[in-house]
């Protein structure tokens, strides 16, 4: 079996780490090169950085931290926030990143998932999708740093997303993010059995119970989190030993 990854996400706003709860009541946390090295060296298996309020704000992506993570990591890493065009994958790519991932600009124009999966490959695309149930029971695509819905089929967009050429989709549960009650396992078992891409599980991790509850009933490839990790409620190292031992895969951490 493929070895199941673990993820810190690292959302970044004016060039610092922050964290909230349901995209709001943001918090400073740290510095994303130091944050990014301290990752790697723990074992993370990789990293993904959010600038939140780039598509908000209607800007590029802040990109000077992209090029300090670079130097400082020896892991893949994946950046997403405000990427519309192809220019943008470039430059991205050029200062070290592996991945990019798109969630407003491809909601506005599908078309720059076909065409960066041609120019870059499939597993350089990273299709995230922002979901929130809504009252009757489905689930909709909110874009913008979750601002606004745009009442898109989160089911149907992922599978879309998939036939367009994303090779990864990190799917995030708007009514679970930094609550720590858990993944959206209901959510996550729909889109996973809606496509055949690795699904990354974002929004709810709170102690470890968690991730192997997500890594056991739903058929997802990575977990990711971030405020447990980043004010180190739960080490690394320790969740690794732990998911081992209820004999789910994982690389090990090397000493």
């Amino acid at each position: 079996m493929l070895s199941k990854r673990i993820i810190p996400c690292l959302d970044v706003r004016q060039g610092r780490v922050v964290k909230g709860k349901k995209f709001k009541d943001i918090q400073d946390v740290d510095d994303p090169a130091t944050l990014g090295k301290r990752y790697s060296d723990l074992g993370a298996d990789e990293l993904v950085f959010y600038d939140i309020t780039a598509s908000a704000e209607d800007r590029k992506i802040s990109l000077d931290f992209v090029s300090e993570v670079a130097k400082n990591i020896n892991i893949p890493f994946c950046v997403g926030g405000g990427v519309e065009t192809i220019e943008d994958f470039y430059d991205i790519l050029r200062r070290g990143a592996d991945k990019i991932s798109v969630n407003s600009g491809a909601v506005k124009n599908p078309n720059l998932i076909k065409e960066a999966s041609r120019k870059f490959g499939n597993q350089c695309v990273v299709l995230s999708i922002d979901a929130k149930k809504n009252d009757q029971g489905t689930y909709d695509v909110y874009i913008k740093g979750g601002r606004e819905n745009t009442h898109m089929d989160a089911i149907l967009w992922a599978r879309q997303g998939e036939t367009l050429g994303a090779g990864e989709l990190v799917i995030n549960s708007i009514d679970a993010d930094g609550m720590k009650e858990g993944y959206d396992l209901e959510l996550l078992t729909q889109i996973t059995k809606a496509v055949r891409i690795p699904v990354i599980a974002s929004g709810g991790a709170g102690k470890m119970e968690d991730f192997i509850t997500c890594l056991q009933k739903t058929n997802v490839d990575a977990v990711l989190a971030a405020s447990v990790f980043h004010y180190q409620e739960i080490s690394i190292s320790e969740l690794k030993e732990r998911l081992s031992d209820e004999h789910i895969p994982v690389r090990k951490v090397k000493v």
